[in-house]
């Protein structure tokens, strides 16, 4: 993080060269982690070299992010907020660098970037999860996304959201199991949507508390209709006020 956005740093890299310094030391670094993982689909220098080279387009992608947040949040103050402190940015980002090392067949550590991001947010995204570009999730905190989720561009979520399976079984493994969401859809709080076959149609709407196991099209508006009885008693006050 600190070499995709500076402001991260725990100290400056002011210059060209304190940059190729830290991106040095950090492919070694991955390298020497990568060798402690079994099974590895290809030399773990040659993976590290790999993933260092796609940071560049990490960091785009990133960006157009950040830039979605801050045109959707009027409490967002610039890019660099966003980048520095926003949990649902800093989740968005360990997921597609934990994507981009599930994407190379990489176990075990694409996952425990992921639960990092979980512990230091409470957004739990699985790395398998397909995510499109200008993703923004506003406050996030319960948001839940599972492995075979797919999401378009432009796509905007909510605190408590659930995109989860109908049924988990371990014999479910390996199918479909998680919504797809299609793009400029917008889901709001506490929604949850269930199911492998179930699609949010493109610019859709799914209100808060939401709980839907079927497809619905494009531009739909779903939602419930609020029942909000309030009642009062008397005021008790009122029976003590007396005169002699």
């Amino acid at each position: 993080m600190a070499l995709l956005f500076p402001q991260r740093a725990e100290r400056p890299l002011p210059t060209a060269d304190a940059v190729a310094a830290e991106l040095h030391h950090f492919r070694a670094e991955l390298a020497m982690l990568l060798a402690q993982v079994p099974a590895l689909p290809a030399p773990a220098a040659e993976l590290a070299e790999e993933f260092t080279a796609q940071l560049p387009v990490l960091r785009a992608a990133l960006l157009r992010d950040a830039s979605a947040i801050l045109a959707s949040d009027p409490a967002a103050q610039g890019l660099a907020e966003i980048i520095s402190s926003y949990p649902g940015f800093y989740a968005t980002a360990l997921y597609r660098l934990a994507h981009a090392l599930h994407q190379r067949g990489l176990p075990r550590l694409p996952r425990l970037l992921s639960e990092y991001a979980h512990q230091r947010t409470g957004i739990d995204i699985h790395p398998g999860a397909q995510i499109g570009p200008a993703f923004c999730i506003d406050h996030g905190t319960g948001l839940v996304i599972g492995e075979t989720a797919i999401i378009g561009a432009n796509v905007q979520i909510y605190q408590g959201v659930t995109l989860g399976a109908l049924s988990v079984t371990k014999g479910l493994q390996g199918t479909k199991r998680h919504p797809t969401i299609e793009d400029y859809a917008v889901i709001y709080a506490g929604a949850t949507i269930l199911g492998g076959s179930t699609v949010i149609g493109a610019y859709s709407i799914i209100g808060g508390n939401v709980w839907l196991t079927e497809s619905v099209p494009s531009h739909s508006r779903v939602y419930h209709r609020a029942h909000i009885n309030i009642s009062r008693s008397v005021d008790p006050a009122a029976e003590l006020v007396f005169s002699i």
